[in-house]
């Protein structure tokens, strides 16, 4: 089942086909997704002072952004790149990291006096989109192998042997994140939800063991906090350091990543289970996913700087008062008076730069990191049911 609403033309007979029905479930995926992100950035600052803020985070963490890999994997082709697909990856990803790459160096520049500019070096969540756009150029080699997902854990795994590969141009990382991307391509090209039937039925049981299990990650993140503290676990969820640089020094280091990588299988599966599969007021929100991806840092920057978010007592109001703050600052961000304004920025359509200025068209093209195109405004009604 496709999710994309874009109205295509045959190349065999000129013919325009009409779009396929949008599936709310990816949008209303994508939507979660996101505000996962704007939380863990927001309570961020509250670990260095709670523990139950350190245990919602550590447990957020443990499956966020591999759930947002999977998506992400779910909705590329492995194919041959198109002359179009090949431009995209320029005007929705390289265009936008440098832009706000060089909107974040202003930023440190004007707010605290100095700045390094490093395109090598991506600032905060920029890592992302040159995860992305790495991610979409080794996929087709990938896909010409047997096993993809074995490789993929295997680079996985012992990439984090390997301390020379660090964070330049975000690629361990990426390296680190890629089996859950490989995953979500997998899934499609087996079609795997379609055959299970996964969007069409869940029965009550799916619901509760996925409640029950995510309730056991929190538990246990809260439950054994000291020992997480001690093994340093936020980092090793970040899929990003060294073993060695953790502490993990023993040959055995990789079995941790593994665990940690099945861990977050579980729990996005789990997590994917209690997203609504009917269209809501919000589910539209899901097309917009890349502003609020690249502006929310923004929003959160002097927040997290000021020292604001520190020494919050008590948790329990706090936390819950936070989390509320990140959901509606999700959807202000995804309205249309914020994607007017800062659609250049996000965007960016720059028929200049292609010798074919048609490669930079703005309708039909992808609004959010994970993938997916916008419908054009005449397949828009395809996303009411």
């Amino acid at each position: 089942m496709h999710s994309d609403g874009a109205a295509t033309t045959n190349p065999a007979t000129g013919s325009v086909q009409k779009p396929r029905k949008r599936v709310p479930f990816w949008d209303n995926a994508r939507y979660a997704c996101i505000v996962l992100v704007v939380l863990g950035h927001a309570i961020q600052r509250l670990t260095y002072d709670s523990d139950i803020a350190l245990a919602a985070y550590l447990a957020l963490y443990a499956f966020h952004m591999p759930a947002f890999a999977i998506i992400s994997g779910y909705f590329s082709k492995s194919g041959s790149p198109t002359r179009v697909q090949m431009a995209r990856v320029i005007t929705d990803i390289l265009l936008p990291y440098v832009i706000f790459e060089l909107l974040w160096t202003l930023t440190k520049w004007l707010v605290e006096g100095q700045a390094d500019p490093n395109l090598t070096k991506p600032s905060w969540t920029l890592w992302f989109l040159l995860a992305l756009g790495i991610f979409r150029l080794v996929l087709p080699y990938l896909a010409l192998l047997r096993w993809p997902l074995l490789w993929t854990v295997i680079i996985s795994v012992g990439v984090g042997y390997l301390p020379n590969v660090d964070s330049t141009f975000s690629l361990s990382r990426t390296l680190g994140l890629l089996p859950f991307f490989a995953f979500g391509w997998w899934l499609r090209e087996r079609d795997v939800v379609a055959r299970l039937r996964l969007l069409e039925t869940r029965p009550w049981w799916t619901r509760v063991a996925s409640v029950a299990l995510l309730g056991a990650a929190g538990f246990a993140a809260w439950h054994w906090i000291d020992l997480w503290k001690e093994i340093d676990l936020r980092h090793w969820l970040f899929y990003e350091d060294a073993y060695a640089d953790l502490g993990g020094e023993q040959w055995w280091a990789g079995g941790v990543r593994i665990a940690l990588m099945l861990l977050a299988v579980l729990l996005s599966a789990a997590f994917f289970a209690l997203i609504p599969r009917r269209t809501y007021w919000w589910t539209r929100f899901g097309q917009y996913t890349m502003y609020v991806f690249l502006l929310h840092s923004f929003v959160l920057y002097p927040f997290r700087e000021s020292g604001v978010l520190r020494d919050l007592d008590p948790t329990w109001l706090w936390l819950p008062l936070v989390t509320l703050l990140s959901v509606v600052l999700a959807l202000a961000l995804a309205t249309k008076p914020v994607r007017w304004l800062f659609r250049p920025l996000v965007e960016p359509r720059p028929q200049w730069l292609f010798r074919d200025p048609e490669l930079a068209r703005r309708e039909g093209h992808r609004s959010d990191p994970t993938g997916s195109r916008r419908p054009r405004q005449g397949a828009a009604a395809s996303l009411k049911e």
